[in-house]
């Protein structure tokens, strides 16, 4: 399996989630390749509008580039969304993280697991 579709996976996987919990989702398709900012997924229950980026790894830290943060922003703040950051760890649940909960580095950002695990919010916890 390719990483765009193991990344399309981890993409739908959410996104049943979503609507398993009486969220309506979209998946943006190729979000990440497009001209235009525009997030993974987007999820509303009518009061909220959420903006998501679905990272999936095997290893202990998920590494961002500042072009994807940015962009998550950027899109927000013409949207009206909220941010976040949705990783799973190998055999974890999914964690939502705020843009202020990642950690900034010389060349981008990064999610710790440890970190995630202390300041990530679980799909229930999100979704109150």
């Amino acid at each position: 399996m390719s990483v765009k579709q193991k990344g399309s996976k981890a993409e739908r996987e959410l996104l049943h989630m979503f609507w398993g919990k009486n969220w309506a989702c979209l998946r943006s398709a190729g979000s990440g390749s497009m001209k235009y900012p525009g997030p993974d997924l987007i999820a509303s229950n009518k009061a909220r509008v959420l903006a998501v980026e679905c990272k999936s790894t095997k290893k202990n830290k998920q590494y961002l580039d500042n072009h994807d943060v940015h962009q998550l922003k950027e899109f927000c703040e013409i949207f009206g969304a909220e941010p976040w950051f949705a990783v799973r760890f190998a055999r974890k649940d999914w964690l939502f993280l705020g843009i202020e909960d990642i950690e900034k580095t010389e060349n981008g950002y990064v999610i710790d697991s440890k970190v995630a695990e202390r300041r990530g919010l679980l799909i229930d916890e999100l979704i109150k």
